[in-house]
């Protein structure tokens, strides 16, 4: 295991880095300067060798809670970081603001500007921008091969690829586990979705978008077209078989495939909504079946593929 992270020479890098021991695995735990200049953490672990290794930058949920879940998730849901590093892959678990009801719809493209000499923006950045801030500042390092940088997002984290590929292109290749991409697909919910009356945010956890046809029938289609017009990253979309919202990650891949991207698609039968991240158990073992092994390994194979072309 290399015992520090070295910062090229010929690169400007800033972000603190602090080298940790995490419940016996070597961590760097890195806060990244994002766009407006607020910090963001990521753990970072290196595979035996020198390096430069290719990446794979792990993403779930709807952000926040900073530094504590990095060091949480480090330590309690690591077995698929165990399979990455065995294949010789850095890797580790990254954070970023907390989702934005409706920010990414409403708010248009982030444009940037200048006042009296600083930054301006039109509104605040989103947490797939962070994600952006958190890949180039990762490539800045010695130990990581910058052309071989992949993303592996579940749930609101898989919908961010979608929204981070459609303008941003400095990505080897990406999995979109169970892509909650309603938002993306420019989605008008059901009466299943309800307003919670004391903040009249959206209460999307009973959401039934299981039917492809229901799904198509509820998306402003030239929207979620424009928005896949862009992409050009390979991306592999994982399904869920009786997930509540198979239809929207379905929807996903196939529209993805109709303007003939490179994506591939493949559900799986499994009860765990994020199985591509076993849980600890309590007796300190993972709670892991044949199905999420085999999931894991087409994922590493996904990435096998496209870092063994650059």
């Amino acid at each position: 295991m290399s015992k520090k992270l070295r910062q090229s020479d010929a690169k400007d890098i800033d972000q603190p880095v602090i080298k940790t021991d995490i419940d016996g695995h070597i961590t760097y735990l890195i806060l990244i300067e994002t766009m407006d200049g607020l910090y963001t953490p990521i753990g970072l672990e290196l595979p035996d060798g020198e390096g430069p290794f290719p990446v794979v930058l792990l993403a779930s949920g709807n952000g926040g809670e900073g530094m504590k879940w990095i060091e949480e998730n480090t330590k309690n849901r690591r077995f698929t970081i165990n399979k990455l590093l065995e294949q010789g892959y850095a890797c580790g678990w990254i954070r970023y603001r907390t989702e934005v009801e409706l920010g990414y719809n409403d708010g248009g493209k982030l444009i940037r500007d200048q006042r009296q000499g600083r930054e301006m923006f039109n509104r605040s950045p989103l947490e797939f921008e962070d994600e952006i801030s958190i890949i180039e500042a990762i490539k800045k390092y010695q130990e990581v091969d910058e052309d071989r940088v992949g993303l592996l997002g579940m749930s609101h984290g898989g919908e961010m690829i979608l929204k981070l590929t459609s303008e941003y292109h400095g990505v080897c290749a990406a999995v979109a586990s169970e892509p909650a991409a309603h938002e993306f697909l420019a989605l008008t919910p059901d009466d299943s979705v309800s307003i919670n009356p004391e903040t009249q945010l959206r209460d999307i956890e009973s959401m039934q978008m299981q039917s492809v046809n229901k799904v198509r029938n509820r998306i402003d289609m030239k929207i979620a077209r424009e928005r896949i017009a862009s992409i050009n990253t390979p991306l592999f979309i994982m399904g869920r078989d009786q997930d509540e919202l198979q239809g929207i990650f379905r929807v996903s891949y196939d529209l993805l495939s109709e303007q003939n991207k490179d994506v591939i698609w493949k559900s799986y039968n499994h009860d765990l909504h994020g199985y591509v991240y076993p849980l600890l158990g309590e007796d300190g073992n993972y709670i892991v079946n044949d199905v999420q092994e085999e999931a894991i390994n087409d994922v590493i194979s996904f990435f096998k593929t496209h870092f063994s072309e650059k």
